[in-house]
């Protein structure tokens, strides 16, 4: 099993999935504020994370999600698109969640509260 932090809000989220999950999946366990407007197939750039440690246990961005990463929004040298970057061994990972990809969960989820909105 792989261990998946996810921060936002100044808070964390942990999830424990198998290898072969993808980041996206693992956010969805746990309920992190993960956006994901096309549904995870790699159409959009709405779950664009920061993956800040444990990017050696994913598999590579491959052409597809690097040219939607071409299109979002302050792109790192560590940015992935969750529903592309699956996990292929056993570790932590930490992903810090975009402000494209936390604007997009409240906006597909209007019924959670956005706590940037006091």
């Amino acid at each position: 099993m792989a261990k998946v932090r996810f921060l936002a809000h100044g808070r964390a989220w942990e999830s424990e999935v198998p290898v072969g999950a993808t980041v996206l999946q693992a956010s969805k366990a746990v309920g992190a504020p993960e956006g994901d407007a096309c549904g995870g197939v790699c159409a959009c750039s709405t779950c664009h994370v920061y993956v800040t440690k444990g990017r050696e246990l994913l598999s590579e961005a491959e052409e597809d999600e690097e040219d939607i990463l071409d299109k979002a929004f302050d792109v790192r040298s560590t940015s992935r698109l969750g529903c592309q970057a699956k996990i292929l061994r056993d570790g932590d990972i930490e992903a810090e969640i975009s402000r494209e990809s936390l604007d997009a969960f409240y906006n597909e989820h209007p019924n959670v509260k956005d706590p940037r909105k006091a």
